[in-house]
């Protein structure tokens, strides 16, 4: 097996339940606020490990057991949930790993995990991780275990349906997009015409969008995330929310395509509220190519 490949000979795929201790890898935005708000109404307190980097300070309002803590610090993080009885942990929210490459120190045990990667995208540096919390006895379960159904249904989610032409745009970046993300180079392209206008990489989905709407200046496009051809649902799921659409205003974005299934969609009443607004259409397609239509 490849050194940069996730091992998956550990991971607990189980839904929570009573009796276990969990912890969460709290990265950015609300996608953490969520996990903790949705546990705690299934009883649990969540252990929370948060990133000095990239989690809101605003976390310590949800919840009693804290610890922050640098995106280098992997050895602490083991010690620290170790310490608090953790037996299962998930992630949640973005953290950038870019920030390992600008300025981050990684202490003696994240140093040894990245001299060990032929490979230093998202999934080998995460899956790295995991690896080294499962060799410790912590297991990670789905990082939408207690958000199941915040996931996107398949369909038209808004008043407008994409049409023909934007159909066709669906149906040809979703095989671009599928074979992209399966690099590990990012999630979510924009198209116009059949033609890729924009592919994310380490920036995130919003700089994509706003990028493509500067190239474009502002003639109508199409943005197509999706899920990893064989998405792992413990970590880098594909999320989208208010701010995904008010970045597709501002840039003129008019149709967005997100994996039904595999996609949370976080306020979806307030992005679809906002999406009819600006009149954009919102489809949760297949997971395969080839589908977007039906």
């Amino acid at each position: 097996m490849d050194q940069g490949s996730v091992n998956n000979s550990f991971t607990d795929h189980r839904p929570p339940t009573p009796g276990r201790c969990f912890g969460l890898v709290a990265g950015n935005g609300k996608f953490p606020f969520l996990v903790l708000d949705a546990a705690r109404s299934q009883g649990h307190d969540m252990v929370v490990a948060a990133i000095k980097e990239e989690t809101f300070p605003e976390i310590e309002k949800y919840t009693s057991r804290i610890e922050w803590m640098g995106i280098g610090q992997l050895g602490r993080l083991i010690k620290y949930f170790k310490r608090e009885g953790v037996t299962h942990a998930m992630m949640a929210g973005q953290v950038k790993h870019v920030q390992l490459f600008s300025g981050a120190i990684p202490d003696w045990r994240m140093v040894k995990v990245l001299a060990s990667l032929v490979r230093k995208n998202t999934d080998s540096l995460i899956g790295a991780v995991v690896r080294e919390l499962e060799s410790e006895g912590i297991s990670f379960i789905d990082s939408t275990a207690f958000l199941e159904p915040l996931l996107s249904p398949g369909g038209v989610l808004t008043k407008r349906a994409p049409d023909q032409n934007e159909l066709g745009d669906i149906e040809y970046g979703i095989e671009v997009a599928r074979s992209i993300a399966g690099l590990d180079l990012g999630q979510t392209i924009v198209v116009k015409d059949r033609a890729v206008v924009a592919v994310e990489a380490m920036e995130g989905t919003d700089a994509t969008i706003l990028r493509a709407g500067e190239i474009l200046r502002n003639q109508p496009f199409s943005v197509i995330k999706v899920a990893k051809p064989k998405q792992d649902m413990r970590f880098d799921v594909p999320v989208i929310g208010v701010p995904t659409i008010e970045s597709m205003i501002k840039a003129g974005g008019k149709v967005l395509s997100i994996t039904a299934g595999k996609t949370l969609v976080f306020d979806r009443s307030g992005v679809i509220e906002l999406a009819d607004k600006d009149n954009i259409a919102i489809i949760g397609s297949a997971h395969q190519s080839g589908e977007a239509a039906k």
